[in-house]
């Protein structure tokens, strides 16, 4: 069965399985048979109770009682429910935006308007081709809704952490312009970024290289000069999914980004890494991948006590590595 592409805001492609028509059909079933059972034991009810009325009246509560429990009831319960009623409960389905957001009560007056005329109306026929055209068994309302049905019952794999940038850039890129980035650049960015350790080193250098000069050409502003691709597109990563966790949660939430707008870097962020003693460096998590050596010969690093001799790249397994060449 696909999966339906959807991005969140931070690239991570949400794998979300589109519910078919059986499953559907079935839902809709047990929600008809609920509804119908509970207009007709209240229509007897308000016929015994309004027997002494003419013929008008009692037309028009039929027609409100009509509307209320057969088009109200099902629009009140996937608003309260988000995206569930009793039958899609039953076989596991959920009702959620195009975004994988839960639904609201325009949401569900829309695909219940719509209900009317391709369920109720047309005995569903409406409703059954509509999901069989659609390439993610959406019916009529649900494309005017802007909703989608999923299933819920199924395992959900974790998206992988993407690598952390080394100290010396983080920060850097604070004042960049990301929104003219599109969601299919970060995907790719992130994806390069968790999966670069698994790539011939060659190919893992010409694929950091187009995708930083694509960044690059969408935030409009030039790469730092000695920095490599990859570290570059971590950087810029990591402040994007810090703007995201401030938006999100405020700033009290956002400790893990170092410098902010308007704040004063610190000392081991505002100077290369070339003029810091062993000492004043921070300590770093270690990023568990190593940058293919350019084509032209990287800026030399001076020698530490826990770094590897100056001319050479460090490797992989390296301990003290960070991946990334510092610039000089």
């Amino acid at each position: 069965m696909p999966v339906s592409a959807l991005v969140t805001g931070d690239a991570v492609v949400l794998g979300l399985r589109p519910a078919r028509l059986p499953s559907r059909a079935l839902a809709l079933l047990i929600d008809m048979v609920v509804a119908w059972a509970a207009y007709l034991i209240v229509s007897f009810a308000l016929l015994l109770a309004t027997a002494s009325l003419d013929d008008a009246a009692q037309a028009a509560i039929a027609v409100a009682l009509f509307v209320l429990v057969l088009v109200g009831a099902p629009i009140a319960v996937e608003t309260l429910t988000h995206g569930r009623s009793l039958g899609k409960a039953a076989c596991g389905l959920r009702v959620v935006r195009d975004d994988g957001g839960p639904i609201r009560f325009r949401h569900a007056l829309v695909r219940g308007a719509m209900g009317v005329v391709e369920i109720l109306l047309t005995f569903g026929v409406v409703a059954c081709v509509a999901s069989l055209v659609s390439g993610r068994g959406r019916r009529v309302g649900d494309v005017f809704a802007g909703t989608l049905v999923v299933r819920e019952r199924v395992p959900v794999a974790r998206a992988a952490a993407v690598p952390p940038p080394p100290p010396w850039l983080m920060g850097r890129f604070a004042g960049l312009d990301l929104s003219g980035v599109p969601d299919a650049l970060w995907l790719a960015v992130r994806q390069y970024l968790t999966r670069m350790g698994q790539l011939d080193a060659q190919v893992s250098w010409g694929m950091s290289v187009r995708l930083a000069d694509d960044l690059v050409a969408r935030t409009g502003a030039p790469a730092p000069e000695g920095v490599p691709p990859a570290a570059y597109l971590a950087a810029v990563m990591a402040e994007r999914q810090a703007r995201d966790a401030q938006r999100a949660f405020g700033a009290a939430r956002a400790a893990d980004r170092d410098v902010g707008p308007g704040t004063a870097a610190p000392a081991w962020i505002a100077t290369p890494p070339s003029s810091l003693s062993a000492s004043a460096a921070p300590s770093a998590s270690v990023a568990p991948w190593a940058t293919p050596a350019p084509a032209t010969p990287a800026p030399s690093t001076p020698p530490a006590p826990s770094a590897p001799k100056q001319g050479t790249e460090p490797g992989p397994d390296t301990p003290s590595a960070t991946g990334f060449v510092p610039p000089a």
